[in-house]
C-alpha cells in the first residue's frame, strides 16, 4: 500500500508535514512530521526511536494474518507491523530497539457487544505482540466505548489524543 500524501497545513511558519493515515495505512516519518488518523475498533502502533527522529504509525482493521491466497493487505495485523518494521529498517532503525504508543481498540456498538468486542480483540494483538517482540510500550489509551482522534509531530512530545464517546 502507498503511504498516504504528505499534505502541507498553512502556517505562518514553515509547515510541517502531515500524514493522513486511513483504515490500512501506514506512514513512516520524520522529526517535524505530523502522524494523524482517527480511530473506532481499529487501532494504531506508533513506533519511534528512543530520540524520537523517526516515527512510523499502522492504522490496523483486522488482528492476526489474512487468508491464504489473498494478497497482502496491510489491513492486517501482521503485515502492517511488517511493512512498519522495513520502513524503519529502510532509515537505518533497528525496529526492535523502537519504543511503542498503542491507540483504539474502541467498542462502537456496546449494546450488541457487552463483552469482547472487534476492538478488544484488535488491542490485545498489538499489546501481545509489542510484549513479544520486546518492544516496551510507553503509552496505551484502548478500550471503552469511543472513538479517539490521534495525532503525533515526531519529536519530543507524546501523541495527542482526543476520545469522543460512542452514543447509542
Amino acid at each position: 500500500m502507498q503511504p498516504p500524501p504528505c499534505q502541507h497545513t498553512p502556517a505562518a511558519h514553515t509547515p510541517p508535514c502531515v500524514h493522513v493515515l486511513h483504515p490500512g495505512d501506514i506512514a513512516c516519518a520524520q522529526r517535524g512530521e505530523r502522524l494523524e488518523t482517527l480511530l473506532g475498533s481499529c487501532v494504531a502502533i506508533v513506533l519511534t526511536d528512543p530520540r524520537r527522529t523517526v516515527g512510523v504509525m499502522c492504522h490496523i482493521l483486522y488482528p492476526g494474518r489474512q487468508g491464504k491466497g489473498a494478497p497482502p493487505s496491510t489491513a492486517y495485523a501482521h503485515a502492517a507491523l511488517a511493512a512498519m518494521y522495513q520502513r524503519l529498517q529502510a532509515r537505518g532503525i533497528t525496529p526492535r530497539l523502537c519504543e511503542a504508543y498503542v491507540y483504539g481498540g474502541g467498542n462502537m456498538f456496546p449494546n450488541l457487544y457487552r463483552s469482547a468486542s472487534v476492538g478488544d480483540g484488535n488491542a490485545s494483538w498489538a499489546l501481545e505482540v509489542l510484549q513479544d517482540e520486546g518492544i516496551p510500550v510507553l503509552h496505551q489509551d484502548l478500550g471503552g466505548s469511543t472513538y479517539r482522534r490521534l495525532g503525533w509531530t515526531v519529536g519530543t512530545g507524546e501523541p495527542e489524543v482526543a476520545a469522543i464517546s460512542v452514543k447509542e
